[in-house]
Order: C-alpha cells, then structure tokens, then sequence
C-alpha cells in the first residue's frame, strides 16, 4: 500500500493487531478481535476508533463572522450556534445537492469543522472560493481524532478528563485529557453516546494508550463503525448521500433550522436553496428508507430494488447493507419513490440474478442512546 497517507497512530494499531487496509487515501485499521466483537464492544461497554483521516478545518475570523460567512455555503442556521455546541450540516451545490456532510462547531472565539476524508480537498477549495476576504480556511495537518463510543465512554474518559462528565449531546469543549490539551465534542457516528477528541498528533498515542489501559475500553475498526452506523440510520457520503442527492430526499430535512427555512430570519441564500425549500415544502419525488431483507442474506450497495418479483424496470437502489450484529438479520439502506417509502412496503432486491423480498423499514434500526 505504498503511496498512502499513514495514521498519527499507525504503529499503534499494528501493535495491537490490527487488519490494515486503504480507505480514503489512508491506510486505516478495519479490524482488530473482529467486527461482530468490535461492535458489540461498543454497544455494551466503550470501543476506541481512530478517525485521523477525517478533515479538521479551522475558520480564521471572529466566530460571529465565520458564522455569517458559512451561512452562504451551508443551510444550517450557524449564526444562532451556540459557543460550546456543535451541530450537524452539509454543503449544498446549485442543483440542491449535497457536495459533502460535516460537524459546525463553536469554540467561542472561533468555528470548526470535522469533514470527510475524501472531501478534504475539495471542501478545503469550496470554502476558500465562498467564504468572503477575512476569513480564511486552515486544514489542519497536525492533529489526531479519536472516537470514544459506547454506553461507558463517560465513565472510561472521566478519570482522565474530569470535564467531560457535564457534557450532553453535541456540546463542544476544551481541556485536558490524560494531561494533553484537546478539542472534545459529545458526539459519535454509532448512535451510542461518545466523544470524539481532537489533539495534537505528537500526543495521539499517549493519550489513546491510556483510554485503551481503561478496562471498559477496547479497540476497533472501520468495520464496526460502518455497522454501528448502518444500524443507526447514519449516512455515509458517497453511498446514501452526494452531489446528486438532495437533503429532503435523503431525510436530512430536519438539519435546516427553522431560520434558514421558508418565511425564517435568514431564510435561503445557500447554494440550492430554490429546490431544496420547495422541497420541504411539497415533497421529494424518492425518499432514503430502510431495508429489512427477508432470510440471512445482506442486500449491499448497488443491489437494484423492483416493485414486482419478475418483469418490470428497477424503481431504486440499496445504497448501504450488511448484517446488523445488533438486529440479528440484514439491514440495508436506500432509496425509492416517494409513494413506496412507506413502513411495511414490500419490495425486491435483485442479488445474483435472483429477486428477492425486501421489506421498507422505519429507521434507525436501533434507537440511539446520546445523553441529552
């Protein structure tokens, strides 16, 4: 795997073990013990991801004015963020479609963001051609991103960062953990509670070594996090969602606060917004939905979706699938027409020249557990 980007903490997941493979440009630890025992590490106790390879994004201007800069590229409300709360958006195109999802964060005298990895670069250049003289985007190359997530992450990072104890669900803060300054937000991609922890790469180790010497805490991969995902319901760019893919359609509706919204203080005025509103408004013509496939067979990404078990053309796609640990049985994501997307609408999945059934679901397919 020569010629890819190497983690701040790659010697560290080889010593443990660790199934290396590229993602992203990157080479990333898949698995360590196994997904299933990664997974359910994660929904029992607390599991460690290394999420390094995501983009970290800082704006250099006062935050009220990176807030109103950002507001032209994104149709999340930022001006009214909070300091020391985060929240989720994305970046829109023209065509109402969404270039990449990202975490907003307001530190107080500055905003940051957590982007995806293979959007580093081309978010880095969107910012920089939207964002007015005097605010200035910084990727930063010098810092490390951990993923403590489970329902004894707080009790694992307490003893070594006190302050993270008081955190609720999407707040942001700054201080020590196990003696290291770091950037900590109370948030996750599993849909268990968590953190995820921004610090300097030079002490990326020492401060997983000591989360890891914590007896509720065990490593695990990218696959596990894509499991623990899939059964929350949580999109992965380039899969559930991209620049062909509005948010309505995807039902990310409810990330447009009601002040960017139609008749909000700050209603539009980010790319697509014609379309995305009168979407909100009147509807989408598909929509994202969950999958539960009949049998013990995963529908995965690509699988064609018909209205009818022979003849017919395909009205949708399976964007993600796999075997959910949790569930028990195959969960699968994807979309189609609006007037299927309802709980109980039967479909199929054509998988090696068979078709079979598949059945829409709400989701998630497991409830998240975030300290609110």
């Amino acid at each position: 795997m020569s010629g890819l980007d190497r983690l701040p903490l790659d010697a560290l997941h080889r010593d443990l073990g660790a199934r290396m493979a590229e993602f992203a440009g990157t080479e990333m630890p898949m698995q360590y013990a196994g997904v299933i025992a990664e997974h359910e590490q994660a929904r029992s106790r607390a599991a460690l991801f290394d999420v390094s390879h995501m983009g970290q994004v800082v704006l250099h201007a006062p935050a009220e004015v990176a807030a109103a800069a950002l507001e032209r590229l994104v149709p999340q409300d930022v001006a009214g963020l909070k300091p020391g709360r985060q929240r989720y958006g994305f970046f829109t195109n023209p065509d109402g479609g969404i270039e990449d999802d990202l975490m907003i964060a307001n530190y107080g005298d500055t905003l940051r963001l957590v982007v995806n990895a293979a959007r580093k670069a081309a978010d880095l250049a969107l910012l920089r051609a939207g964002l007015p003289e005097g605010v200035a985007a910084e990727l930063l190359a010098d810092r490390a991103l951990l993923a403590l997530q489970g329902p004894e992450a707080e009790a694992a990072l307490a003893p070594l960062a006190p302050g993270a104890a008081a955190m609720r669900f999407m707040d942001v803060a700054e201080f020590e953990v196990a003696g290291v300054p770091a950037w900590v937000s109370r948030s996750g991609y599993t849909g268990e509670d968590g953190y995820e922890i921004s610090l300097p790469a030079d002490r990326a180790e020492d401060v997983a070594r000591a989360l890891l010497d914590r007896p509720e805490v065990a490593p695990a991969g990218l696959g596990a996090r894509d499991t623990l995902r899939l059964e929350a319901g949580l999109c992965l760019y380039g899969q559930d969602i991209d620049s062909g893919t509005t948010p309505v359609e995807a039902g990310l509706g409810w990330a447009i606060q009601k002040a960017r919204r139609a008749g909000g203080a700050r209603a539009g005025g980010f790319p697509g917004a014609a379309r995305i509103l009168n979407e909100m408004d009147e509807g989408a013509a598909r929509a994202r939905v969950g999958l539960r496939p009949e049998g013990r067979a995963p529908m995965r990404a690509g699988v064609p979706l018909y209205a009818q078990q022979e003849g017919g053309a395909p009205l949708g796609a399976v964007t993600s699938g796999g075997f959910g640990p949790t569930v028990g049985a195959p969960v699968a994501m994807g979309y189609v027409p609006a007037g299927l997307a309802r709980q109980g609408q039967r479909l199929f999945g054509e998988v090696r020249g068979r078709r079979l059934p598949v059945t829409v679901s709400d989701l998630p397919f497991v409830s998240a557990s975030y300290k609110t």
